[in-house]
């Protein structure tokens, strides 16, 4: 078989699409290659999905967090603490444990006027139950983010909307928000990267993959296995993750380009990213 016929065979079979069997035999580099590839997509899937999502939340979280108020500050005080102080595996593995305990048969819910049975059974999998911690525990890390990145905000700022009449929505929209993305974009960087790597830890949760496709460290584990020689595809692995943290690194470059554009081009403080051994 032609490594272009591998390639029509299995680029997509992590989403159902393809050669429904995997090669049994007499693996060649361009299978491992491309299989892994595939398991990739699901990992752009929940690292995409999880930090798009999550940037939202985390800002409310942030601004919730920054209020006088201690019903609305001690609720995002302990969801940061919670997100942040307990390992991600095990969040994996509690939320697991606590949708298999719901209704297999749905939770109904009485409108008065009529009763709904909502489905429970998709949160069970991987594409959904795990996508949904990921979503937590980044908006946490990155509600700490804002945070510092509201309070870091220069007081001479807030006071010039003042001066200019602004107030409420305005101010934030064209002010605040601003400024706390520019003060927190490198940190928020590095957090993204961070996600992407941790969308690995979805192969060992107890969630089950999509139609028994799973992700690209899926494939490498079975490549491993066959050969007994765990020195090629795990490092497939490892090179796939580093050039997505360069696209990674290159979108986020032209965001913080595209923020700080107001600025001079020599002072325009440029995208550091220092790896991070621990988060």
């Amino acid at each position: 078989m032609s490594c272009l016929q591998t390639i029509q065979d299995y680029a997509l079979r992590s989403v159902g699409i393809g050669e429904r069997l995997l090669p049994r035999s007499g693996f060649t580099l361009c299978e491992q290659i491309t299989l892994i590839g595939s398991g990739m997509i699901w990992n752009v899937y929940f690292g995409l999905l999880a930090l798009l999502g999550g940037f939202f939340l985390a800002t409310a979280v942030a601004l919730a967090r920054l209020s006088p108020l201690a019903p609305v500050r001690k609720p995002a005080e302990w969801f940061i603490f919670l997100f942040r102080g307990s390992p991600l595996f095990i969040q994996f593995f509690l939320a697991y444990e606590a949708f298999v305990l719901l209704p297999k048969a749905g939770i109904t819910l009485n409108l008065i006027f009529v009763e709904i049975t909502a489905e429970t059974r998709w949160l069970t999998r991987a594409w959904a139950g795990a996508l949904i911690v990921l979503f937590l525990n980044t908006a946490a890390y990155s509600a700490e983010i804002f945070y510092g990145a509201l309070r870091a905000i220069p007081r001479g700022d807030l006071e010039a909307a003042d001066a200019y009449g602004l107030s409420g929505w305005a101010k934030f929209r064209r002010v605040v928000w601003p400024t706390m993305l520019r003060l927190a974009w490198p940190a928020y960087t590095n957090e993204a990267i961070f996600l992407f790597h941790a969308t690995t830890l979805v192969f060992f949760s107890g969630f089950p993959a999509w139609q028994q496709k799973g992700d690209a460290l899926y494939y490498a584990k079975y490549f491993a296995d066959k050969t007994f020689n765990p020195f090629v595809a795990y490092p497939i692995v490892a090179a796939y993750f580093v050039l997505l943290t360069l696209i990674v690194i290159a979108v986020f470059g032209l965001i913080n380009r595209r923020l700080n554009r107001h600025l001079p081009r020599e002072a325009r403080p440029r995208l550091r990213i220092r790896p991070q051994v621990i988060r």
